[in-house]
């Protein structure tokens, strides 16, 4: 699941452990799919026992199914595999309507010790490091009562599973940061049985940085907030004040020269360069040529994108110029829904198309 969706979840799950874990709650984690379905493995949906649901893990069906199989869970104290396929659960898989298979994970959440996983995913991610979650749910073909947890970021964050030859097997196949696997679901044999592994990569969110500020600099800020990234707003001027800054984004005073070393840029840093000052920008963009981003962008006429990418010359990130995908932008809105859109596919690894334009898997 994304940064922002595990957000919402370790919310939710704060808010269940200051009540007590009164009425319960049941975690219920995507684990496998088969064919077209509206979401991957790792998405997550937390279900109070009251019925109250926090983030989602399809367009709706089999949420009312999965729903009304917490209560059961939270009743039991034992987790269950809820398989959506043509020999179980149909009537929930024919509602999905998109023609895919699902196994789902609901676990029941009665007590601190059980979002202790949660903590620590949420304390790497805030750290902006990098690792991997893996979440060990079935032993020989049967679901264990409660699954048992790994986290890895650099080193051993969390380890629940209580067996260090299976710990020794998992962490054997951890690759450096960058070529991190992405969410699979492993079968893993010991001599203590044959493990199922739900294998996580975790990545800090989006982080944005606007080199500029001006109408389509906020636009941009806003959105961006709305879609769960850090966003740091940056202006030249050390005497500046700024009123109206959307909540939750932060202001930067900084020189070109050293735009770099005070934004402190990792992998997953977008720069958007907007100063409207031809000479500024391009300082800007040269002191960013060497570092490693997410995405880097400036705006402007396609006249003034080509100084600027000859300015600029070779970078280690791509330089996107004029910034944003062709969909007509006029607006400051909609000319920030154009950056954020190419920053996405830019993040995501995708080329930022027409879905009716493929004939591949969505996902």
């Amino acid at each position: 699941m994304t940064p922002h969706e595990f957000a919402d979840l370790y919310s939710g799950l704060q808010q269940l452990q200051e009540s007590g874990f009164s009425g319960g709650a049941a975690l219920a984690t995507l684990v496998h799919t088969r064919g077209p379905v509206f979401r991957r493995p790792g998405a997550r949906m937390l279900v109070f026992g009251d019925g109250r649901v926090v983030r989602g893990l399809s367009a709706g069906c089999p949420e009312a199914d999965i729903i009304e199989r917490s209560r059961d869970v939270i009743a039991t104290g034992q987790a269950r595999l809820l398989r959506y396929d043509r020999e179980h659960g149909y009537d929930a898989l024919m509602e999905l309507g998109c023609g895919g298979e699902m196994e789902v994970l609901l676990e029941p959440l009665r007590a601190a010790g059980q979002l202790r996983f949660a903590e620590v995913v949420t304390q790497s991610l805030r750290q902006r490091s990098q690792g991997l979650l893996m979440t060990v749910f079935s032993q020989d073909g049967q679901c264990l009562p409660q699954p048992r947890r790994l986290v890895w970021g650099g080193s051993v964050l969390l380890d629940e599973l209580d067996d260090p030859q299976l710990s020794d097997t998992l962490l054997s196949g951890v690759a450096p940061e960058d070529s991190l696997p992405a969410t699979r679901l492993e079968r893993v044999a010991t001599p203590g049985g044959e493990f199922q592994v739900l294998v996580e990569r975790l990545r800090p969110p989006l982080r944005l940085v606007l080199v500029g500020i001006n109408t389509t600099a906020l636009a941009l800020a806003r959105l961006a907030r709305g879609l769960g990234w850090q966003v740091c707003l940056v202006d030249h001027r050390e005497d500046s004040v700024l009123s109206g800054l959307p909540a939750g984004v932060d202001l930067l005073h900084a020189q070109p020269q050293n735009l770099a070393q005070q934004i402190a840029p990792d992998t997953r840093t977008a720069v958007v360069v907007m100063t409207h000052n031809l000479e500024r920008d391009l300082a800007c963009l040269q002191a960013l040529r060497a570092v490693r981003l997410a995405y880097l962008g400036a705006l402007g006429s396609r006249s003034r994108a080509a100084k600027m990418r000859e300015a600029a010359g070779v970078t280690t990130a791509p330089l996107h110029a004029p910034a944003g995908l062709d969909i007509g932008s006029e607006t400051p809105e909609e000319i920030a829904l154009a950056i954020a859109a190419e920053i996405q596919a830019a993040a995501s690894g995708h080329g930022g198309g027409r879905l009716s334009a493929g004939d591949g898997p969505i996902h």
